[in-house]
Order: structure tokens, then sequence, then C-alpha cells
């Protein structure tokens, strides 16, 4: 069984081993020390990189007891070797890692909450949190007070402290959550707040997390996440928002402070205008019919039909299909379309003198190309490929059938 350094020394960046083990794994070579440093996967936080004995480590695991680490080239059985870590990643994991275990204390004690689930990403890290009453939510309030809680006491630079207890002192200590596992079991106790099982690895002290900033909240999978960034992420969190706001402040020609104003005030000017543009889209588009029913083909069964793709939302098509089918228009038959994203959504409508079923039609060539929709003998609507629309013009004007 390997000797796990990172136990007894977390800042541990190089040491020297004896390799018990070595096979090839297709391109790779997975080897097995007689102790280690280099931290495999476990409990949400990714395995540390470096160099083993010149090689580049490629993964680190856990099997069997051992600790196996995943190389890109072969390293002799019983051969001595000197191990690197790779110590910027190791530290930031050390910060993200420390900043959970307080943030979930912090959830636990304000919110009545437990963690049930870590991921510490790349880029950011996650925590997904059970409430009572099954709550999935929390508010601007709240989520506050939880970053307030915490960034006090990583300012208190209060001591954490990762040991193995015997079974009398574990029994004594207030433990935020029972352990996994039933022995050998390691307790990282940060001050006198947060005492929790965990193999990982953590600062000395709480002061070493710097900052931690939630940037994400919101229900996922029945409970809820908590998606945050502590000490050099939480800097550069900061300075690319600050360079955003600052970047989107000089393009509005105003200060920092004024930028909700400022937008709240473009929004409005923008809602004005497109309700504007739809006014003079709807009077273009009404003032056609006419001239298109003037120009419509006839169906197979004698019927005008006005078949058109326009620019428009389902409102505006319902409205232009009852300027076609409406009044004193007789035995006519709109099918219309509008381009919504990659799909379209569709009206058919008819005149209360025509033949034509379009819901039928529409259930038809919707189900014949991939869309959806139906409705009543004189009006139906959908959406779907354009497609659905095309196949059923073509079965009105005779050319082929909806299918």
């Amino acid at each position: 069984m390997t000797q796990r350094l990172y136990y007894d020394n977390a800042y541990l960046t190089s040491f020297d081993a004896r390799v018990t083990d070595c096979l090839p794994d297709g391109d790779s070579f997975l080897v097995r020390l007689d102790r280690s440093a280099f931290y495999p996967t476990s409990g949400g936080q990714p395995y540390d990189t470096g160099t083993l004995g010149g090689a580049n480590i490629l993964d680190v695991f856990v099997k069997e007891g051992d600790v196996v680490h995943c190389v890109d080239a072969p390293l002799a059985a019983g051969s001595a070797v000197h191990g690197e870590i790779d110590w910027p990643r190791r530290f930031d994991h050390m910060q993200q890692h420390a900043g959970e275990h307080m943030l979930a204390n912090a959830v636990w004690r304000q919110l009545g909450g437990y963690v049930i689930g870590l991921h510490l990403g790349a880029e950011v890290s996650s925590i997904d949190a059970e409430l009572p009453g099954g709550r999935m939510r929390i508010s601007d309030e709240e989520l506050r007070a939880l970053e307030d809680d915490v960034n006090e006491k990583i300012q208190r630079d209060v001591p954490i402290v990762c040991t193995f207890p015997d079974a009398e002192t574990l029994a004594k200590m207030p433990l935020r959550k029972p352990p996994t596992v039933k022995e050998h079991i390691r307790i990282v106790a940060i001050g006198d707040f947060e005492y929790v099982a965990c193999g990982g690895t953590h600062p000395s002290s709480s002061g070493q997390i710097g900052l931690l900033k939630i940037v994400d909240a919101r229900p996922s999978k029945g409970k809820l996440r908590l998606t945050f960034v502590c000490g050099k992420r939480a800097f550069q969190n900061y300075r690319h928002v600050y360079n955003l706001a600052h970047a989107a402040a000089e393009e509005l020609s105003t200060a920092v402070e004024n930028l909700p104003g400022v937008v709240a005030a473009l929004r409005a000017h923008l809602r004005e205008a497109e309700r504007g543009m739809g006014a003079l889209r709807r009077e273009k588009l009404l003032s056609g019919v006419p001239v298109m029913l003037e120009n419509a083909p006839r169906t197979a069964d004698g019927a005008r039909l006005v078949a058109a793709t326009v620019e428009a939302d389902m409102p505006l098509l319902r409205d232009l299909a009852s300027a076609f089918t409406g009044g004193e228009n007789r035995n006519t038959v709109a099918l219309l379309a509008a381009p919504q994203g990659e799909n379209y959504l569709f009206v058919f409508a008819r005149s209360r003198d025509a033949e034509a079923d379009m819901g039928a039609l529409l259930t038809a060539c919707a189900r014949a190309h991939g869309g959806k929709g139906g409705g009543k003998p004189d009006f139906a609507q959908g959406g779907g490929p354009l497609k659905v629309w095309q196949a059923a013009r073509a079965a009105l004007l005779g050319k082929e059938d909806a299918r």
C-alpha cells in the first residue's frame, strides 16, 4: 500500500520514492510507488500533475489501496525516482477545497442544508446542497450572508488542521456530517466551527484561501447548486468582471456605477423601437393582402391558395391568416410560415366555404416531416421544418400528397 505523503504535508512539492510496479497501458504506463506526494482524484478534487522520474504525470488514481500514476514513459521496477508536484495546480486545489468546506459549513449553519456533492473544475467549483423542505433556490440576501460569513472567517486566518483521531477523540468531535468510511478516518478541522471527514489537501490556515465568491446559484437535479471561486481564481474573476464593466462603461460613455441605469434606458428604447418595427411590419403585411389574393393560384379543388413565408410572430401570423380568409373573401386557403431559429411557425387557415381540412392537413404533413401541430378544419397551427409547409402546399396544388 502506497504511503501517502500529502497526508502529512500538503506543501510537499518534491519527493523521492521507489518504483514497485510499472505496467503498459496503451500509449501510457501505470506506475506504483512505495510512497507518493501526488494526490489522486478523490472526493471531488482532481489529481495532481507534475513529473515522475522525468516522465509526465497524465493521471493519478487509487486502485486496491495503492496510488497509481499514469505516466507517458516507462519507469523500471525497483528503480529510485524523483517526483515534482505542479505546485500552482496543487495550491489552487487546496484553496478551492478548503473554501468549499467553509461554504458547506455556512450552508449547514445558516440554511440547515447538507452538501452531498463537490466538483472542483478547471475554472469554477460547485457544491450541491440539499435544503430543508426541498428548497432549490435562495434569496439574494441569503447568498450575500453566506459569502459574508465565509469571507469573515477567511480573514480571521484560523488554523486548518488535518488529523487521524482515535475512536474516542472522534466521538467527541462536532462533525458536520457522518464519515463515509468506517476506519482510517481523516478529519479536517477549520478553527472551532468546521469539522468534517476529508482526504483532500488543504492550506494550513483559512487566510491562505484569500477570498471566496459565489458566481452562480441555481436548482440542479432537485438540489441547490452553488458555483464558486476561491483564491487566485476569485481575483482573476474580479479582474475579468472589472475589465468588462469598464469596457462597457467606456462604450456607453458613462461611469461604471451608472451602467444599470444606462442599460435600463437602452432596453426601454429598444422595446419602443421593436414595437414601432412590429407595427410597420404588420401594416406592410396586411396592406399586401389584396395583391396576394389577386395573384393566388388555385388548388386542385378550385380554391384560391395563398402560400407565403413572412417575418412575423404567431399573433401576427394568425391576424394575417384571418385577413386572407375572413370577411368577404370566399373559397380561400392560406398556408403561412414564419422563420423561428432553425425551424418555422405555421398557421393554416381557410374561409368557411372552402373544403380543405386544415387540421388534418397540418397534422399529416407535420407527422411526415418532423414537425408538430394540428387544429380544427378551418384553422390549425404548429411548428417544424419548412418541409412541412412545402408538403402542404404541394398537396393542395395536387402535385404530391402530404406524406
